[in-house]
């Protein structure tokens, strides 16, 4: 903290003399890691991640409006693996990287904070909704995503209000994000009088899911709610249909990826999955979605403009308050900042204020429709 305090007061006394405007002269590179899964299980996430950040950074460049900064991504892969991320947070620092987009799954995102809170790098993470991340209160972790704690009622609301089951089973991946989730809608469900019949784990990887549809039919159960990601649901659901299981299923943003259908078919139609909005849709958008396009990317998955967002942040926060990220965390939670996602405002723990997540029906085409 001394060393970047003294960094700060560096730069202002040398405005002050009289020098900024020959300092600024100068256009400066600065470098943002974009860090998350290329490889592993979940990496369909991480290219909606990457496709985000590079497009944010390559359009902030060419529209000139980041004045005598040019912004360069550097790209690092975790593999959505904790020990992997810390190795990662621990090479970003030693490549002398000041501001992070990522990580992607919260399992990795939290070991890896640590490292850059006591390194002084701002860390955005446009995909980690645990609320562990930011209720420690870090100063330099923020995000540009909703939390469990917003995602796991949504569900439950609806599941309430809207499905009605008789018999209802929540099952998790064992995992940070999916078992927090999991955890979270049981607990809402269970506030409202309603019980939930099966609370049961599975090891992510798992490929047969027999003993686990089994006991779902023999307590009868008409919903499940799952937590985590989608090559394990997609399984869990063919396999269910090819049983003759025909509950009904919902999950997390985790599970609303098109390879959902790849392995489940038809299986995934129907499916309900909680979502941020569809910032590809909205119209002021369309020249993110057109450049995204050209390159022969997706633009339609939502961690694409979450880390658009997450860059476009960082960027603002380079225009009020320089390069260096206290100053640039500080200025972030002190006004909001305009985006793909709109204007975004940020609380003292770096969460974002405001954010909803909507439920969206799952179709066999890969497609999803909000409800």
């Amino acid at each position: 903290m001394v060393t970047r305090n003294k960094k700060a007061v560096a730069l202002a006394v040398f405005a002050a003399l009289g020098y900024g405007a020959a300092f600024s002269a100068a256009a400066e590179t600065v470098k943002i890691a974009i860090a998350g899964p290329v490889t592993g299980p979940v990496a369909q996430y991480g290219d909606m991640q990457f496709t985000g950040g590079r497009m944010a950074v390559e359009m902030l460049n060419q529209s000139g409006a980041l004045g005598d900064y040019t912004l360069e991504a550097v790209e690092y892969d975790d593999a959505c693996d904790p020990k992997q991320a810390v190795a990662v947070a621990n090479r970003i620092v030693n490549d002398g990287i000041q501001f992070v987009v990522g990580h992607l799954c919260s399992d990795s995102t939290l070991p890896a904070s640590d490292v850059y809170d006591d390194e002084g790098i701002l860390m955005v993470t446009p995909a980690a909704t645990s609320p562990t991340i930011t209720e420690r209160g870090l100063e330099f972790v923020m995000r540009t995503i909703g939390l469990d704690s917003d995602q796991g009622p949504t569900a439950a609301r609806y599941i309430l209000d809207h499905a009605k089951p008789s018999r209802i089973a929540v099952i998790h991946d064992k995992k940070q994000y999916g078992e927090g989730l999991a955890s979270s809608v049981r607990d809402e469900l269970k506030k409202a009088g309603v019980e939930v019949v099966a609370y049961e784990g599975v090891t992510s990887g798992d490929k047969d899911f027999s003993a686990l549809i089994a006991k779902l039919q023999r307590e009868q159960v008409d919903f499940v709610y799952y937590g985590g990601y989608h090559p394990e649901l997609g399984l869990i659901l063919r396999q269910s249909a090819e049983k003759g299981f025909k509950a009904r299923f919902m999950g997390p943003e985790g599970v609303g990826h098109k390879d959902i259908t790849s392995i489940a078919g038809e299986a995934s139609e129907g499916l309900l999955v909680t979502l941020p909005k569809k910032y590809d849709l909205e119209p002021a958008n369309a020249p993110v979605v057109a450049a995204i396009q050209a390159k022969g990317e997706d633009p339609t998955g939502p961690f694409v403009w979450t880390s658009y967002a997450a860059v476009e942040a960082i960027a603002e926060g380079l225009k009020r308050a320089g390069p260096d990220p206290e100053a640039v965390a500080e200025a972030l939670r002190s006004a909001p900042v305009d985006t793909v996602m709109g204007p975004l405002s940020w609380d003292d723990k770096g969460d974002l204020v405001g954010f909803e997540f909507g439920v969206f029906e799952w179709h066999k085409d890969g497609s999803s429709s909000q409800l």
